[in-house]
């Protein structure tokens, strides 16, 4: 099955982010998590890497291991155009391609580590539409996903940019839009309705980020340009070292999250597991996704 025809009308569609682990202890965690993960049946699975590539071998690694430890459970790489040349590029996807890679999700990337703004590298690309462009072109039949921003991009000059910037990389070719975490559904509306109002028709899904952590997922916020609810900070802030208590809170809020969105008819919950198993398994299988 295509990524286009994955999302459907009478089908949600629950899929994973996964990232590869540093060292061999983390990867057999990481593993041990996912055999709870599949059991909520998701339609795909898929992968970062880190910084300039730094984890592509690894992030391949991840990969090749879903696929040979569940058959039938496609699979997607993330691929930037940081430190790229657009062969390198090419190759990068020829190798996902020969290992059964069925999907890239294709971003610009951040700037490199000490840098203030992206530059395209030499004989590279400088924008994400560039990218789809290139894989939708001479990889017809690789499913594309790219990345949209409900509270705008943190480099964006304003909302407007950020959205006809969405509809570049669309019209180049992406079948599906997998929207940063956000955390009131309210964000994620008006930004559906936004893309909907531009012309945008492909699959805008919600990513979600359960918060098991208040001071990590401060740091994930900042990074990303979204917003924590004073009402959800109070609540997690209320409950100080306690982690159990941090979890509880942030699974609660996630799985209201998730029943208000699938009762508002998204097309599908792109879950940002952190390689971890338990607070999702526990939202997928109380709202029986």
């Amino acid at each position: 099955m295509s990524l286009s025809q994955t999302y459907t009308p009478d089908r949600l569609v629950v899929s994973f982010e996964l990232f590869p682990p540093k060292t061999e202890k983390g990867m057999a965690a990481l593993f041990k998590n996912l055999d709870e993960l599949v059991t909520c049946n998701p339609a795909f699975i898929t992968c970062t890497y880190g910084a300039g590539g730094s984890t592509q071998k690894k992030t391949l690694e991840v990969l090749d291991g879903v696929l040979a430890r569940y058959d039938g459970i496609p699979v997607a790489s993330h691929l930037t155009c940081v430190g790229a040349t657009v062969d390198e590029l090419r190759a990068y996807i020829d190798e996902a391609c020969r290992r059964g890679i069925q999907y890239i999700v294709a971003l610009r990337g951040d700037p490199p580590q000490g840098e203030d703004h992206f530059v395209a590298p030499e004989g590279g690309l400088a924008y994400g539409n560039e990218l789809v462009k290139l894989i939708h072109r001479e990889y017809p039949d690789m499913g594309v996903l790219v990345g949209g921003y409900p509270e705008m991009h943190p480099e964006a000059v304003d909302a407007q940019t950020d959205l006809d910037n969405l509809k570049r990389k669309v019209d180049a070719g992406s079948d599906v839009i997998i929207t940063q975490l956000f955390y009131d559904n309210d964000v994620y509306y008006r930004f559906r309705d936004k893309c909907d109002a531009a012309g945008i028709k492909i699959p805008v899904v919600p990513g979600i980020l359960p918060v098991t952590n208040l001071a990590q997922v401060k740091r994930i916020t900042t990074m990303c340009g979204a917003s924590l609810p004073e009402e959800l900070t109070r609540r997690l802030e209320a409950h100080g070292d306690d982690d159990e208590g941090q979890f509880s809170v942030g699974v609660y809020h996630a799985a209201r999250q998730v029943e208000d969105l699938v009762e508002n008819g998204v097309p599908g919950v792109h879950f940002y597991v952190l390689n971890k198993s338990r607070a999702t398994a526990l939202i997928c299988r109380a709202l029986v996704l």
